[in-house]
């Protein structure tokens, strides 16, 4: 693999990174910013989603529509999301068009309107977006059990806010917070495919000169989480299914044991051949979603196993669950078990080499999290360093019974959970 990133910080803190691929006609080219839903305070909270949303709704320069007719014309692939600790705005188009994109995307960023009328009518869209995750069973399991793992943490409110705080997003409000959060210092242009650094650099210069250097403080992580270990039973008499939660603390983005935490969790539930797809669906035939995924925040991180079951069959898909916690627990992981996560792993890495997405959306995060470049080189070494004793030493240090937690939704009659039936 050969590295061809290249990183310029400007005089008024932006930070501009590309990695070449010469051989391509497409380019990705995205602008990122260092702040996400858990940098609001609380009556703040889904500002950071609101402006994703309403930068698209016209700048000083361009109608809504002038926006939509020219992504289109563009012909490429416009990508807007908010997370807890960031935000980020990425476009994919052929090379010749970099510039013509770039101009698009910079137009939105610095110099959005805000126009009170389509700002009202966006709170009425993300309004309704909340109502969909509430009618989404999983999703609302989710989001309430988050807010209780994380009480009185920013990690724990909805990213996309609340109906309360949402309405109170007018011209002003979200004006002031864009001008501090959308600040030079904030943001990292990223782009991946046949770019040239020097033209971006320039183009991010040109865009964003017009703000101060000083504008906007650093984003920074906010207090340190202090995770709960809720059990949480909701009954929701009307659903077909029950859906179930079990989380764990777990290594952070930065943490050193995150390529072993990685690793633990595709053996336990991170794939077809995991443990839990093989006992939970294909021998015993209780779900047909089944699996476990870890969340890694700059500062923690949550090891989470879903499932979702008929209810008469919640107890037995529980048990097998601690069942395999218990298993990494006392039996060592063997070789050929954990080289088949580290060749899913691996694999994963290459494949991504191949989209400028990818690419462009790692070099951004990577800025925002770690403030270096991992190369992917680097990242494959750290994976096939683990070893059996890692993955139980990691899993010895955070699958404790009194840390374990529980979310369980649907018509659950009868359902109970103790602590000490969570033992693990």
């Amino acid at each position: 693999m050969t590295e061809q990133v290249q990183l310029t910080r400007l005089p008024n803190g932006l930070t501009v990174l590309t990695e070449q691929m010469p051989s391509l006609r497409s380019a990705t080219v995205g602008v990122w910013v260092r702040l996400g839903s858990r940098h609001e305070p609380a009556e703040w909270n889904g500002v950071c989603h609101f402006i994703e949303h309403a930068v698209f709704k016209g700048t000083h320069r361009r109608t809504a529509l002038d926006i939509a007719v020219e992504s289109d014309r563009l012909g490429g692939h416009f990508d807007a999301y908010t997370t807890h600790e960031m935000t980020g705005f990425a476009l994919k188009v052929v090379d010749t068009a970099v510039p013509a994109a770039f101009d698009l995307l910079s137009d939105m960023l610095a110099r959005p309107r805000f126009d009170e009328e389509e700002l009202r009518r966006e709170q009425r869209v993300i309004i309704e977006e909340m109502k969909m995750v509430e009618d989404t069973p999983d999703e609302f399991l989710a989001e309430i059990f988050n807010a209780a793992y994380f009480p009185e943490h920013p990690l724990g409110r909805p990213i996309e806010g609340t109906p309360k705080t949402v309405s109170t997003f007018g011209h002003e409000r979200t004006a002031v917070f864009h001008a501090s959060a959308y600040a030079p210092r904030n943001l990292v242009v990223a782009a991946a495919g046949n770019v040239r650094h020097q033209e971006l650099v320039e183009l991010a210069a040109r865009a964003f000169e017009d703000a101060p250097p000083a504008a906007g403080g650093d984003a920074g992580d906010g207090d340190v989480p202090r995770p709960a270990a809720p059990i949480l039973v909701k009954r929701k008499k009307e659903l077909e299914q029950a859906h179930l939660i079990i989380a764990t603390p777990f290594p952070s983005a930065r943490h050193a044991d995150r390529y072993a935490a990685s690793l633990l969790g595709s053996v336990i539930g991170g794939g077809t051949s995991s443990r839990l797809w093989q006992r939970v669906r294909e021998e015993r035939g209780l779900a047909y979603s089944v699996g476990a995924v870890g969340s890694h925040y700059t500062d923690a991180g949550v090891f989470q196993i879903y499932a979702g079951t008929s209810p008469e069959q919640l107890d037995e898909v529980l048990d097998i669950s601690l069942q395999e916690l218990r298993r990494v627990l006392r039996e060592p992981i063997g070789e050929d078990e954990l080289q088949l996560v580290k060749d899913q792993s691996v694999s994963s890495i290459l494949l991504g080499l191949e989209s400028t997405s990818a690419r462009a959306g790692t070099l951004a995060r990577q800025e925002i999290v770690h403030g270096r470049r991992i190369t992917p080189e680097q990242v494959i070494a750290r994976i096939e360093a683990v070893t059996p004793e890692d993955l139980r030493r990691v899993a010895a240090e955070f699958f404790k019974t009194e840390s374990l937690a529980l979310a369980a939704l649907g018509d659950l009659n009868g359902f109970k959970v103790d602590r000490a039936r969570l033992e693990v």
